[in-house]
């Protein structure tokens, strides 16, 4: 056979065919497969790389499933601690059912003893006493230097103070006159005299009466005189008149000189049948009619009378001078209302007349210008014109004493009496005012600068306040420092009340005067200053303790002294207060008795003086009450007292002592003092060798306590407890039962099981959750036992506090296997984020680009039939030729 030849291109062409076919196969199996490495051949380095990745993937995707595992575990621990919290809040539950519920014993274990006349206010008990001596601070004279210690004649008020002004002078009034025209009684030639009579009066030119007629009224000083057809002169209770016109004309004028307050020269007819009016030297005068001047003509005058004051020389004012007045007054017109306060008594000036007395309202009195109270308090009315009045400075004085207590009022039937205590304030011959302080008080005036000043006692001036004071002086005879007026002492809740002002005359309304001491026969008493010694203020202390008892009658009291007890005296100065048998000493006070007399303490400060009386025989004052430690508490030791200086005098304060020692006690009606176990400890006997609570102290040789027996069972009580017990027991059951049901896939981290995880293929990343036995026994909660658990609120509180114990135990746990679980679960998903990581780099590495090899494939066919056209076109070529040699 011939060899086959092929031409250069056809060769060409085949190989190109060849390659072709080649590249399409190569094509068509990545496509088949989705890979671009198939086997090593393809890319070495690809594929090795590739097959570790999947390698690695594979085997943590193994590790996955003892991962997911592991959280399951986990969350069946979780699940199985929640329950056992609830079942723990159950038995909690159970347990304060247990404290709220009565304890096991009807009785508990006591000891008690009969204490006579005791209460729970007063464990002490029956108890006599006797009186003792108190010692006060020395209460030194008013010696300068305060050495020499006061004895009993010294007295509590001190020597008279005085405020002095300068020499006032002022124009003396004189009288002024105002004279009318001639008056006839018929016809000129008849002229009138004083002793004509009103009706009688004419014109001079008839017979026929023209003088006034009845009905007229003439006003003198804004006050009415009404004529009338008969009668006297007479004047209301408002200063108005009516008269007769049968009345003299002697008659009418003497009651124009009443109203004008015209003393010194009386107005009078004068021979020439002249009226001639007389001011006097009280004030001026002013008179018109109501009948546009008629009236006044028919006496000879204008239609108004208007007569000044006359001026006279300079001279000292006196008690008579007045206020004001448009001559010779002390200054201008006082404004209604206005106040003086003296000591703290008010002064009130008030424009308008003085009351009568049956208008004046109980307790206050009336004398000339003055309405004053026993209290000190005054009114001075000025009348109801402002530029004159009748109050004089005299009227000023007098109110100042009555406030200052220099001065006293006696009020009977709304009339006033006044009588001095001292020396009353006064004005010397120059015109000097000086005001006095009484013995008992000092002197404080604060009222208007004007005013004051116009009794020239300030320099300041306007209608603001000024104050002006006084003191009094200490000296041999008084206390070193003189007790305020209205101080108090609080004696044994009886008062005792300073007040400045002179004793009463013993009468039916003073029943209780003794010296300078007035008392109410129940130990309430006042001490007057005026005049009051240190003897006096021992008195009114031993009628306040009971040391003294007064039996009062309308002649004085008659004191009698206590039997055992020795009235208080002075000693060197000190008060040697006696406490009397009756009760303790407490001296407080108010204002500064408490320091003046030396009660105040060392440091002058105390705001009390005590002093206990001396103790006799009965009850338990002074004893001792003893227990050793009793179920583990504090040894208690308490002395019965009165309840100062650690000592125990209420059932309270004994309670307290005895609470840290887990003791209670009670006393009945009857004063039978038990004192017992409390709550906690019921079941406990006191005493006993195993819980201690031994009785002791002197009390014991005093009273006779009963012998500490055991607790008596309250049956139904102890019952119900025990069927507590029953139900908690059942709840630690469950405890048991649900720690060992909290396993998964045989698992139980709650019963101590250990979870090991391994988190890589190596196996060098593990974690390792060690369980714990969550068992009763393991969380400290034993079960109870019926007549000894719950029996009384101590056992119980010893329940609670393991429950507690086993409550704060599950927690932790919970809290680790949180923990763990939230670092598994961390793993697990870190794992598959890797898997999936390595997974996508493998595939990477090895899968085709299908789009990329399809478009390929295309192209690699199209080269395909294109190359075997050209084959078959080369070869029909040789054969065309090989056509051509034939």
């Amino acid at each position: 056979m011939s060899d086959v030849v092929l031409s250069a291109a056809v060769r060409q062409n085949l190989l190109s065919l060849q390659s072709t076919a080649d590249l399409l196969s190569t094509t068509q199996n990545r496509l088949a497969s989705g890979k671009k490495v198939n086997t090593a051949l393809d890319n070495p380095t690809n594929f090795f790389t590739a097959a570790g990745l999947d390698s690695r993937a594979s085997d943590i995707n193994n590790l996955l499933d003892g991962i997911s595992n592991g959280v399951q575990i986990l969350q069946a621990a979780n699940t199985g601690i929640t329950s056992l919290n609830k079942l723990i809040d159950t038995a909690k539950s159970i347990a304060n059912q247990a404290l709220q519920s009565n304890v096991g014993y009807s009785t508990k274990s006591n000891v008690s003893a009969t204490i006579a006349g005791a209460t729970p206010d007063d464990l002490r008990g029956t108890q006599t006493f006797a009186s003792a001596t108190a010692t006060s601070n020395v209460v030194y004279d008013g010696t300068a230097g305060g050495t020499n210690g006061v004895s009993l004649t010294d007295t509590l008020g001190g020597g008279v103070g005085s405020i002095t002004g300068t020499n006032i002078t002022k124009a003396v009034a004189a009288d002024a006159t105002a004279t009318g025209g001639v008056l006839y009684t018929g016809t000129a030639t008849a002229t009138a005299t004083s002793a004509d009579l009103i009706s009688s009066l004419t014109n001079g030119s008839t017979v026929t009466p023209t003088g006034p007629q009845a009905g007229d009224i003439i006003v003198v000083n804004g006050k009415n005189i009404t004529f009338t057809t008969t009668g006297s002169a007479t004047a209301d209770s408002n200063g108005n008149y009516t008269i007769g016109i049968n009345q003299p004309i002697s008659a009418l004028l003497a009651s124009i000189d009443t109203i004008n307050g015209n003393t010194s020269n009386p107005s009078v007819v004068d021979a020439n049948g002249h009226i001639q009016l007389h001011t006097g030297t009280n004030r001026s005068l002013s008179i018109s009619d109501t009948s546009s001047g008629t009236v006044l003509a028919k006496l000879g005058f204008g239609s108004t009378v208007t007569v000044p004051l006359g001026t006279g020389a300079a001279t000292a004012i006196t008690a008579t001078t007045k206020l004001f007045n448009s001559v010779g007054g002390l200054g201008p017109a006082i404004a209604d209302g206005t106040t003086l306060t003296v000591n703290g008594k008010s002064v009130t000036f008030k424009a308008s007349d003085p009351p009568s007395a049956a208008g004046l309202l109980a307790g206050s009195g009336v004398l000339g210008n003055i309405v004053t109270d026993t209290a000190g308090n005054s009114t001075i009315y000025m009348g109801t014109s402002n530029t004159y009045t009748s109050a004089t400075v005299g009227d000023v004085l007098t109110a100042i004493d009555l406030a200052s207590g220099v001065k006293s009022a006696t009020i009977a039937n709304g009339i006033a009496t006044f009588a001095a205590n001292g020396t009353p304030s006064q004005i010397s011959a120059g015109g000097a005012v000086t005001l006095q302080t009484s013995t008992g008080a000092d002197l404080s005036i604060t009222g208007p600068a004007d005013f004051l000043s116009s009794l020239n006692l300030t320099a300041s001036t306007g209608p603001g306040p000024a104050t002006l004071t006084a003191t009094r002086s200490t000296g041999a005879g008084t206390i070193g420092t003189l007790i305020e007026d209205g101080s108090t002492l609080n004696v044994n809740g009886n008062i005792i009340t300073f007040k400045n002002a002179p004793v009463p005359l013993a009468s039916a309304s003073h029943t209780g005067i003794s010296g300078h001491v007035e008392t109410d026969g129940l130990g309430n008493s006042t001490v007057y200053l005026q005049g009051g010694t240190m003897a006096d203020v021992l008195k009114a202390i031993d009628l306040a303790t009971g040391v003294q008892t007064a039996t009062l009658s309308q002649t004085g009291a008659t004191l009698t002294t206590q039997t055992g007890s020795a009235n208080s005296s002075l000693s060197s100065g000190s008060l040697k207060v006696s406490t009397g048998s009756a009760s303790d000493l407490t001296i407080s006070g108010t204002g500064n008795a408490m320091l003046a007399l030396g009660l105040a303490g060392n440091t002058g400060t105390s705001t009390e003086f005590k002093a206990s009386r001396s103790s006799g025989t009965g009850g338990v004052s002074g004893k001792t009450l003893s227990f050793t430690s009793f179920k583990g508490g504090t040894p208690v030791s308490v002395t019965f007292g009165d309840g100062t200086g650690g000592t125990v005098k209420t059932l309270s304060q004994l309670n307290v002592k005895l609470a840290t020692n887990n003791m209670i006690a009670q006393i009945d009606a009857n004063g039978k003092l038990t004192i017992s176990s409390n709550n906690d400890y019921a079941s406990a006997t006191l005493g006993s060798t195993t819980d201690g609570g031994t009785l002791g102290g002197t009390i014991t040789a005093t009273l006779t306590f009963s012998t500490p027996n055991p607790p008596e069972p309250d049956v139904t009580a102890q019952v119900a407890r025990a069927k507590l017990v029953e139900q908690y027991n059942n709840v630690i059951q469950q405890i048991t039962t649900t720690s060992q049901d909290a396993s998964f896939n045989g698992v139980n981290l709650l019963n101590g099981d250990t979870l090991k995880l391994v988190f890589n293929e190596t196996g060098k990343s593990t974690l390792n959750i060690v369980g714990t036995a969550l068992s009763p026994a393991a969380l400290g909660l034993p079960t109870l036992v019926s007549g000894v658990d719950f029996i009384d609120n101590a056992s119980t509180n010893k329940t609670l506090a393991s429950l507690n114990t086993a409550a704060t135990t599950l927690r932790s746990q919970a809290s680790s296997y949180g923990s763990n679980l939230s670092i598994v679960q961390i793993r697990q998903d870190f794992a598959k984020n890797l898997i999936n990581v390595l997974q996508t780099g493998s595939s990477n590495l090895t899968l085709a680009d299908t789009n990329e090899e399809a478009a390929n494939s295309q192209a690699l066919s199209t080269r395909q039939s294109i190359a075997v056209s050209a084959l078959a076109l080369a070869n029909q070529s040789q054969q065309s030729v090989l056509q051509l040699l034939r």
